[in-house]
């Protein structure tokens, strides 16, 4: 098995990155930043880099989100990239999955060395 991914991220993704940056950032600011992840760099991390980079726990294959994704994956269906805001290692401020956790996760247990597209772009 392995994941395939779509061109671009689905629509939905980046109201979705917005609604989880408001907990972390004032709602415009949140906006903001979603937004320019529209035009965000389109780069290849492994998954188990951006595991490491935003210090997050890996999912157990037991969550539903984490297994839809390996259902889709099985099917042959391709996965969104993931929306990305990179840390710092000056501020220690980790890399901040803004969407596409689950699919990380997901994309672990296929291959800890998935190359997952992402958008990526700074903290404003």
């Amino acid at each position: 098995m392995k994941s395939k991914w779509l061109d671009q991220p689905e629509d939905h993704d980046y109201p979705a990155a917005a609604n989880y940056l408001s907990l972390v950032l004032p709602p415009p600011h949140a906006l903001a930043l979603a937004e320019s992840l529209k035009q965000g760099e389109l780069v290849r991390f492994k998954a188990k880099d951006l595991l490491r980079a935003s210090r997050l726990p890996l999912l157990s294959k037991g969550n539903k989100y984490v297994q839809n994704n390996l259902k889709k994956v099985a099917k042959g269906e391709r996965l969104s990239p993931v929306l990305l805001v990179r840390g710092s290692i000056e501020q220690d401020r980790p890399l901040t999955v803004a969407d596409g956790y689950h699919r990380v996760c997901a994309s672990y247990f296929i291959d800890e060395n998935t190359e997952i597209p992402c958008r990526i772009v700074d903290w404003a």
